[in-house]
């Protein structure tokens, strides 16, 4: 579990410096100034880290589902190799994903208007900005991350369906509550990532104001990373102790 913590850490890290920057410009600025290349590369670094991190919780679904549903197997087909394996899937995942998009994106003609009103270069603003027909490029987009996530999500929703009806099954009620603590932290995270990133991109966009997609965006660009090492600190008993310890000596 730490393992795959770590590695989502990475990507929240990447995330954050990726657009907290161009964030604190708009604030600061009340405008901020981007070349066309640095906004792709914007673009770029985040489609990576948020398919990259979309596919990380995927994976730490399934070692969740393992580790209630199948303990006695566990260790061995969670084995180190596989950890490995299944982290290497999801990073060359994610960036492939995202390279197709960015090269598509950035082929395209950008000849009128040059102003994004947003706090950083998200694909649906950018594309607004392409003179040339982006319907193929958003078709394209859609065939290929499509099948992908939509996966993750399927994967994502049977694991915990499995869990339910495990922890369910467990007759005594400590036993429930302990099985239901190790998988707590991670739903939480799934539900706040998924959630605002279905209310941004998959829900109508009709009679949706501009301030509401740029809150819902600064939640999963900023908010998620941010909770993310408070959500999975308090549920670690390790950390819960040295904060006592620390309360105790200091204050």
């Amino acid at each position: 579990m730490y393992f795959f913590l770590t590695q989502l850490s990475i990507a929240d890290v990447l995330l954050t410096t990726d657009i907290v920057p161009s964030l604190l410009n708009v604030l600061l600025h009340k405008v901020g100034i981007n070349s066309f290349a640095a906004c792709i590369a914007q673009l770029f670094i985040f489609a990576f880290c948020e398919g990259s991190e979309c596919l990380l919780l995927t994976v730490m679904s399934y070692d969740r589902y393992l580790a209630i549903c199948n303990p006695l197997r566990y260790t061995t087909i969670m084995n180190h190799n596989m950890c490995l394996k299944l982290i290497v899937i999801s990073w060359l995942l994610g960036f492939s994903l995202s390279i197709v998009e960015i090269i598509s994106t950035s082929l395209l003609e950008y000849c009128g208007p040059n102003t994004i009103d947003h706090f950083f270069c998200d694909m649906p603003p950018v594309l607004e900005l392409s003179c040339s027909d982006t319907s193929g490029v958003q078709l394209e987009i859609i065939l290929i991350t499509g099948p992908v996530l939509l996966g993750a999500f399927i994967i994502i929703i049977m694991s915990y369906s499995y869990i339910i009806v495990v922890i369910l099954k467990i007759p005594s009620s400590t036993g429930r509550q302990k099985a239901f603590s190790t998988c707590s932290s991670h739903l939480t995270v799934v539900f706040i990532f998924c959630g605002t990133l279905f209310g941004v991109y998959i829900l109508p966009t009709k009679g949706k104001s501009l301030n509401m997609k740029k809150f819902l965006s600064l939640l999963y660009t900023v908010g998620t990373p941010l909770i993310n090492p408070v959500i999975y600190s308090l549920r670690n008993s390790h950390i819960i102790k040295a904060c006592r310890t620390f309360k105790s000596h200091f204050l």
